[in-house]
């Protein structure tokens, strides 16, 4: 019985010091608290800070991350400590079975030193049982006016900042130093957003300038001294990548709108004008703006009315100009190419290498519904393009989709150069006096530079009647009066 007891003693006491077996399932993963750490208060002072998060085991068994590194290593401004272990590569670290470590971050950045990038970014790497998972890390490595989500509300609605009208009316952009978009930044309603000459304006990964109902955006820029938007990332292979941010959106409702000055590239959408809703129509004036290099549209606009002159859109995935379900157009003096099967700035990055079947600019009068299928009709009450240049690098850049009961689709072209083969341009109803198919000459396409060269068929095809109101191109020179050419640009002899 003695030797029974000790036994089954030593038996127990086996058990209870025996390791749980540790769990080597190439398809065990871990989770982490968050997938991203964002500094933001670095910005505001000389100096460091930290931030955790935590690495969880939800597993019934042990796990070990064999190896635990900051993607650029010891030239990182980043150190790590997991569970009280620094260092930029660690290796070994168990977890215990539905367990947990906390992981630590610091970063130190001096934000008043203008050499650094605006974002300064960083990876966690962690490679467990074969696989490989990252927690991002990003901070502000130069002074800014930040604009980040407080709200996150539970209704579908993104995560989402408002903009502060200090209790007026108007809230005015500073340019002294550049403004930060994370999220959705608001001007809600009953509140002008007013941005001063040369203010520079980022947005990072899929953000929004939203324009509320009865809010109003006024972007005032000058020649030499333009308003910017632009994604957050300004490292040399990022100039010129589409898709790096979401868009600018006049929504419905929203009001007084003006846009002078402005150069607009590489996100989704340049400028959304009005959304799925009939009879909203938005305004919105656009002058002696470029917007390029847009993932899907320069202009995307859902019954609204715009008027724009002195404008080039261009280099976009599928459209430069997309004017859908109906509304009010009026462009002078603008210039739409397309060259984004052409540009080899399209194959790098993240940019789609899809090739491009959408014309430049194209029309439609319909919606439909994408939850019963109803298809909404309304007018085109609208659409007068004088002066103008629509061309690219296929065969139709000009494309009408009317819907046979609506009995309002006005549109006509006074004096444009016009890409297609498939549309009668001797329809006087429509067209008056068109270069069909003739090659702009643009200087170089590849650069998105669309002056006209001395050889242009543009050159004095224009006509001198919208010369009142667009005396000046885009180059701020004086257009000829007697026959002034085609599009944004006015050849300089």
């Amino acid at each position: 019985m003695k030797y029974f007891c000790l036994l089954l003693f030593s038996i127990l006491l086996f058990s209870s010091c025996k390791k749980d077996k540790l769990l080597t399932d190439s398809n065990a993963k871990l989770q982490f608290s968050r997938d991203s750490v964002l500094f933001d208060t670095v910005f505001t002072k000389v100096g460091s800070t930290t931030k955790l998060f935590r690495i969880y085991n939800n597993h019934s068994q042990p796990i070990t991350i064999s190896k635990i590194h900051l993607a650029n290593g010891s030239s990182s401004p980043f150190r790590i400590n997991i569970d009280g272990t620094s260092g930029t590569v660690m290796t070994d670290i168990e977890i215990l079975a539905n367990d947990s470590l906390y992981a630590f971050v610091q970063v130190t950045v001096d934000p008043t030193h203008q050499n650094n990038p605006l974002l300064i970014t960083d990876e966690i790497i962690f490679e467990t049982n074969g696989n490989v998972q990252s927690v991002y890390l990003t901070a502000i490595g130069q002074d800014v006016y930040l604009h980040k989500p407080d709200h996150f509300p539970t209704n579908g609605l993104p995560p989402y900042s408002i903009i502060s009208c200090n209790g007026t009316r108007g809230a005015v952009w500073k340019n002294d130093k550049p403004h930060l978009i994370f999220g959705f930044a608001v001007v809600d309603s009953n509140c002008t957003l007013l941005m001063l000459p040369g203010t520079k304006v980022y947005l990072h990964k899929n953000a929004v300038l939203w324009v509320y109902r009865g809010g109003s955006l006024q972007v005032l820029g000058a020649h030499n001294s333009e308003v910017t938007f632009e994604g957050d990332r300004l490292e040399p292979e990022y100039k010129e990548i589409p898709g790096q941010w979401g868009y600018i959106w006049l929504m419905r409702g929203s009001i007084d709108n003006k846009i002078d000055w402005a150069k607009i590239k590489n996100g989704i959408i340049g400028i959304k004008v009005g959304d799925n809703s009939p009879y909203s129509q938005p305004f919105v004036i656009i002058s002696n703006t470029i917007i390029k290099n847009e993932k899907a549209a320069a202009l995307y606009t859902v019954n609204a009315h715009v008027f724009s002159y002195n404008c080039v859109y261009a280099n976009s995935g599928q459209y430069v100009a997309a004017l859908t379900f109906g509304g009010k157009y009026h462009f002078r003096h603008c210039t739409f190419a397309n060259y984004w099967d052409s540009n080899p700035n399209n194959a790098t990055g993240s940019a789609t290498t899809t090739p491009r079947s959408t014309p430049a600019v194209a029309f439609n009068d319909s919606y439909q519904d994408p939850n019963t299928g109803n298809i909404t009709a309304t007018s085109l009450d609208s659409a007068l393009f004088e002066n103008c240049i629509i061309t690219g690098d296929i065969t139709e850049e000009l494309a009408f989709d009317k819907t046979p009961s609506n009995p309002i689709f006005s549109y006509y072209f006074d004096h444009c150069l016009i890409k297609t083969t498939a549309i009668d341009v001797s329809d006087v109803s429509h067209y008056l006096n068109i270069l069909q198919n003739s090659n702009p000459d643009f200087k170089d396409v590849n650069k998105n530079d669309y002056n006209l060269n001395l050889t242009s068929p543009a050159k004095d095809a224009g006509n001198s009647s919208p010369l009142l109101f667009v005396p000046y191109d885009l180059n701020a020179n004086q257009r000829n009066f007697g026959a002034p050419d085609l599009g944004a640009y006015e050849i300089q002899q």
